[in-house]
């Protein structure tokens, strides 16, 4: 029996998915649960649309990360350290400064879980991170300048 899922499903598959599976496993689990509906024309039709409305959601989110990402590459965010006279820094520089470092600049608010450092900051300098937004990272460069 044909069943398009409503939910993520770890064992079937994700939202807006068809699928085969037995056909009591649909009546008395999936469809009551909420989890499935039948794969009738109507649904079908309907997970079409669907999906065709989140493609297009999808492509203007990636229009605008790219405008975030070509903003962000134009000169890179300094983010201010303590440092000694060895141009050492106390300490490392972390996601939360260059994500305040990047709302102060440049404008955006981004959470600081999407931000990912590829070197050990422990001097100053330029060094690059990564903001990770779905399909691909973007590189981004900052520089870490003595307060």
């Amino acid at each position: 029996m044909q069943v398009i899922l409503i939910k993520d499903l770890d064992t079937l598959g994700s939202a807006n998915e068809l699928v085969n599976v037995k056909p009591g496993y649909a009546r008395n689990y999936l469809i009551p649960h909420k989890y499935a509906v039948e794969a009738n024309n109507v649904n079908k039709s309907a997970m079409a649309g669907r999906a065709k409305s989140k493609q297009k959601q999808e492509d203007t989110l990636m229009g605008e990360i790219a405008q975030v990402a070509a903003k962000l590459n134009e000169s890179p965010v300094k983010v201010v350290a303590k440092s000694g006279t060895s141009g050492k820094i106390f300490g490392a520089v972390t996601s939360i400064q260059i994500a305040r470092a990047i709302r102060e600049q440049k404008g955006y608010e981004i959470d600081r879980k999407r931000i990912t450092i590829l070197d050990e900051v422990k001097e100053l300098g330029v060094f690059k991170a990564q903001l990770d937004f779905g399909k691909e990272p973007i590189e981004m460069e900052f520089e870490v300048i003595a307060e």
